[in-house]
């Protein structure tokens, strides 16, 4: 079944590794197969990966797009996990829930759940930066 993506103009996407910018206005691509895709609100840089939850996004987003790297993304993968899950344990169970995503190799959802992930980290510096928060 194809896909109809209609771009807005300067807006990016990611299909199965190649990077694509709309230069004009806006456009409409349909792709006809089944290939990674990530639209531009989905895409994190190396620069915005700064917190560990981000860091595994962003090992996750490559596992998705660049398969030629893929034993090197799960290795930074699974020891960011590790990392997160000793610093973090409440993380644990949403832990759980992307790593059996990533052993399907459901990269997609895994980055999706991986977003409530980040929204949970960010929940928790906030309250260590406001400790009365919520009081």
């Amino acid at each position: 079944m194809a896909l109809k993506i209609t771009l807005k103009p300067k807006e990016r996407m990611i299909i199965s590794g190649a990077v694509i910018t709309n230069s004009g206005s806006r456009c409409d691509l349909i792709v006809e197969n089944n290939v990674p895709i990530l639209r531009q609100k989905d895409i994190l840089s190396l620069k915005e990966a700064d917190t560990p939850c981000r860091r595994i996004y962003f090992a996750i987003q490559l596992m998705y797009v660049d398969d030629k790297n893929m034993a090197e993304h799960h290795r930074i993968f699974w020891e960011m996990v590790t990392d997160v899950a000793k610093a973090a344990p409440s993380m644990t169970p949403l832990l759980n829930d992307i790593c059996g995503l990533i052993l399907q190799g459901e990269y997609y959802p895994a980055l999706k759940l991986t977003r409530k992930l980040i929204d949970y980290e960010n929940e928790v510096i906030r309250h260590d930066h406001n400790p009365n928060a919520g009081l």
